[in-house]
């Protein structure tokens, strides 16, 4: 499963809150190669969600462009950054955001049957990642009767599950514990070795070390790479 490259070109974007508007990227430009694990560290309020949303076409930027693997996401309109999506990226949220109606199965499952996998390929990927992420035996349980770790675990398994070149994984280890965090960082690490591009947030600089390469940005310029 080869990975996607990821181009950031100056790229600005502002959010209007009343009648004042605040400047959240200025100007950021940044590169992830295929394959790579690109830690970006920098502190709350520094733009790097707004990035990730950026790079998985959830939004698109005032001016600059985002390119992946050639197809320039910031120029798609809404239902074609939809779909692009689909097929191309993974997104792991620091909040987890499981449907609590599935099971960790069926969460995983769900993007699988969006992107128009068939049935029994999905069911044989889906508990191939529930392996993967050390869940074989949580397939049949909600999110509510699993940890806060356990819950993240999934959420990577169903990140996965379209098998997308990219993975944007947004503070995934904010709430956890330091055994947690190391087991996340240490599947998405097992994701990059495989193939997929990884681009990891966070404000831990311990974690960050377990990625290729790490960029910094503060109040929404990159300072260090």
């Amino acid at each position: 499963m080869p990975g996607e490259p990821v181009t950031v070109n100056d790229v600005y974007k502002s959010y209007m809150y009343g009648d004042k508007r605040y400047e959240v990227l200025k100007g950021v430009s940044l590169t992830a190669r295929g394959g790579e694990f690109l830690a970006i560290q920098g502190p709350s309020g520094s733009g790097k969600t707004t990035l990730i949303y950026l790079i998985a076409g959830i939004d698109t930027p005032d001016e600059g462009e985002i390119i992946v693997n050639g197809a320039k996401v910031s120029a798609m309109k809404e239902g074609e950054r939809t779909r692009w999506r689909r097929r191309n990226i993974g997104i792991i949220f620091q909040f987890y955001h499981l449907l609590p109606t599935l099971t960790a199965l069926e969460n995983i499952l769900l993007p699988m049957e969006l992107a128009g996998i068939p049935k029994e390929e999905r069911i044989s990927r889906a508990r191939r990642l529930l392996e993967f992420v050390g869940m074989e035996s949580a397939g049949d349980k909600f999110p509510s009767e699993l940890s806060g770790g356990e819950q993240q675990r999934i959420a990577i398994a169903r990140a996965l599950a379209a098998e997308p070149p990219v993975i944007l994984a947004d503070e995934p280890t904010a709430n956890l514990d330091t055994a947690n965090k190391r087991r996340i960082v240490q599947l998405l690490r097992e994701a990059a070795d495989k193939g997929t591009t990884v681009i990891m947030t966070t404000h831990d600089p311990e974690l960050a070390e377990a990625a290729d390469r790490v960029v910094r940005l503060v109040d929404g310029v990159v300072v260090e790479e």
